[in-house]
């Protein structure tokens, strides 16, 4: 495979140290000198919202410090020092980031380790560190638009990895400390700015995401000025920080019955229990309108997950074509939020919130 062709879009570009991200071998000169052409390249990326990682053969506690000197440690989530095998340590970020392999790029200077990684990772594409400084240049590299999250991309990881290690010093059941977040889930129409992201989580949302259709900006342009549709962006904050926008949802208005043509939600919100409120609010709206509502699934390799979904909150099939499945939703009340959510939403009113159910007797 031409590595260099490859056309994916790239999620996050994990590098080797020592001949890579240097000159020079750590543990052998401890004034190895940083390649300023792939730190350049490094930023470049970041800033259309492409994470970084390392996966380096190397004494953990040597490397970290140097990169810290070197004032470049924050651009490196999961970082995975160690002297174990190199593909094992992609395979660890690759699930610390919740990424499919496909979405990687591996950077080394040894072609031993390029083809070990290679041969357990498959998709993961593989480049000589000399290759290193023309990243930028390449088409996989260049996502259609850079929006407000993709800027701030690696700062909301970082505010993930402050959550992980807040609930593992929460001694509590997961509810409690889901509890002690003060999370807000907000629901809006989508406006005209909004739509750069909407096309980015067509394309970049695989697993959380009923169909796998992807939409250009112009199509959702002509879909949010649309009478007959109704295009809706979800955005969630904690005391940490913003999620981003990170759920979709795209409703085709009919006279008696409504069509969710898509509903997707930003894998980086799977632990959160949210992602049934978004659907909720989309059968509160259809209850008000007097309408039946339907939802579009089409079955891939990833998102059986959406698929489960939907059967639980009580939707039954109508119709099969094959992987393409219609499911019609249950009459009456949508189901409540979840207790430690707040939601501002659409139903009962435009920015209607609903606070948080208590639970127990008060």
């Amino acid at each position: 495979m031409d590595t260099a062709a490859d056309s994916r879009p790239v999620k996050c570009v994990i590098w080797d140290l020592d001949n890579t991200l240097w000159d020079g071998v750590l543990l052998e000169d401890p004034q190895v000198r940083p390649r300023t052409e792939v730190l350049d390249a490094i930023r470049a990326l970041d800033e259309r919202g492409i994470l970084h990682s390392i996966a380096s053969r190397n004494d953990p506690a040597t490397a970290r410090a140097k990169l810290d000197e070197l004032g470049i440690g924050d651009l490196f989530l999961h970082p995975q020092i160690n002297w174990g095998s190199k593909a094992e340590s992609v395979a660890a970020i690759a699930r610390r980031l919740n990424l499919n392999p496909d979405a990687l790029v591996f950077v080394d200077d040894q072609v031993f380790e390029r083809e070990e990684v290679n041969s357990r990772h498959p998709t993961v594409r593989c480049f000589d560190a000399t290759e290193a400084a023309g990243l930028p240049a390449l088409p996989a590299f260049h996502p259609r638009f850079v929006t407000g999250e993709s800027r701030q991309r690696r700062q909301m990881y970082r505010a993930d990895i402050d959550r992980d290690d807040a609930a593992a010093e929460f001694t509590g059941t997961s509810e409690e400390f889901l509890a002690t977040l003060g999370m807000v889930f907000t629901i809006a129409p989508a406006t005209t700015e909004d739509l750069r992201r909407a096309e980015e989580l067509t394309v970049r949302t695989h697993q959380l995401n009923t169909t796998g259709r992807t939409y250009s900006y112009t199509e959702l342009e002509a879909l949010q000025r649309a009478d007959d549709h109704l295009l809706l962006l979800a955005e969630l904050t904690d005391r940490f920080g913003s999620y981003g926008k990170i759920g979709l949802a795209l409703v085709e208005l009919g006279p008696t019955v409504w069509r969710l043509k898509l509903l997707l939600m930003s894998c980086r919100v799977m632990s959160r229990g949210v992602g049934t409120v978004l659907l909720n609010e989309i059968q509160r709206l259809a209850a008000e309108a007097g309408v039946r509502l339907q939802a579009d699934f089409v079955s891939n390799d990833r998102n059986r997950m959406m698929y489960v979904t939907y059967r639980m909150g009580g939707f039954r099939e109508v119709h099969r074509d094959g992987d393409e499945v219609v499911l019609e939703g249950p009459p009456g009340e949508a189901p409540a939020s979840p207790p430690y959510l707040t939601v501002r939403g659409v139903a009962g009113g435009e920015n209607a919130v609903r606070q948080p159910a208590r639970s127990g007797a008060g």
